[in-house]
């Protein structure tokens, strides 16, 4: 397996300490990925609950920013285990505080009805190009971005439209991504759920910079996510391709609104994704 989605997985693979509390390590990049600390609470919470629940929806706030030098602790709190429903909360901790806050609910499989809307009608991802590659260039001039670029060497990420982060112009608040870890991954899900998570925060907030011009934007205002959700509709694995689709209905007040729709290869809506995130203009000329 490639070493940085090897990496990943054992970041993702939090550790027991006690019952109900759990310790996770960092990416030494001088930033807490916000995906990172999503997929370690769904795997601490994954671990209270028993077979045959399955989440199905989770619901978290960013509280403060995480500190990369130091583990993060996830306390688990059982709420409920009912027969149908199970719910649990978790509390990520640093320094004595809370800086993350997510809810979570794992329903028992049980039959009903059944609907969901068609899947965008985009290239294949065989006919784009990879995340990895543009970064390369981009990096070549903005050795920074290689904080997070290095991502992209586990999870193979291609836009179809094609908008690059530097890129000043203005576009519809739309983006398509189609997205996989590039090695086969175990059949356990828990690693895919956490995985999704991780990669549902790879490029949404720069969604809602779009109409303002991403590259002006970037450097002239101050970005962080505020909350993030996600439903899980049906089974999916994440390392084969999902496509994820991306709109920004809404920004305002310093904070843009993005949602966004995860399709397997067969078209079938697997997963809902929505997201606030602040973007808090810092300099005069921002708009």
């Amino acid at each position: 397996m490639n070493p940085v989605l090897r990496n990943i997985l054992d970041i993702l693979d939090v550790e027991e300490l006690e019952r109900n509390l759990y310790r996770g390590q960092n990416h030494q990049t001088e930033h807490v990925f916000g995906g990172q600390v999503l997929a370690q609470s769904i795997a601490a919470a994954y671990r209270t609950v028993d077979e045959p629940h399955a989440l199905h929806s989770i619901h978290a706030y960013f509280i403060r920013a995480g500190d990369w030098n130091i583990p993060i602790i996830y306390e688990v709190d059982r709420i409920r285990d009912g027969r149908s429903f199970t719910t649990r909360r978790v509390i990520a901790i640093q320094h004595g505080r809370a800086i993350f806050d997510m809810a979570l609910s794992f329903h028992k499989p049980e039959p009903g009805i059944n609907h969901a809307v068609p899947m965008p009608d985009v290239p294949p991802p065989e006919a784009l190009r990879g995340d990895r590659e543009v970064f390369v260039e981009i990096a070549r001039h903005q050795p920074d971005v290689g904080r997070f670029a290095f991502r992209f060497e586990a999870i193979d990420s291609r836009q179809v439209e094609r908008i690059r982060m530097t890129d000043a112009d203005t576009h519809p608040p739309v983006k398509h991504s189609w997205l996989k870890t590039r090695d086969p991954l175990p059949d356990d899900p828990e690693v895919h759920l956490a995985l999704l998570a991780y990669m549902s925060d790879l490029d949404f907030m720069s969604t809602s910079m779009l109409p303002h011009g991403q590259g002006h934007m970037r450097g002239n205002v101050r970005g962080a996510s505020v909350d993030h959700s996600l439903w899980f509709h049906r089974p999916f694995r994440a390392d084969e391709w999902l496509l994820f689709a991306k709109e920004s209905p809404n920004a305002g007040g310093a904070r843009g609104f993005v949602r966004g729709q995860f399709f397997n290869r067969q078209g079938e809506l697997v997963v809902t994704a929505a997201q606030e995130c602040l973007i808090r203009p810092v300099n005069q000329g921002a708009p």
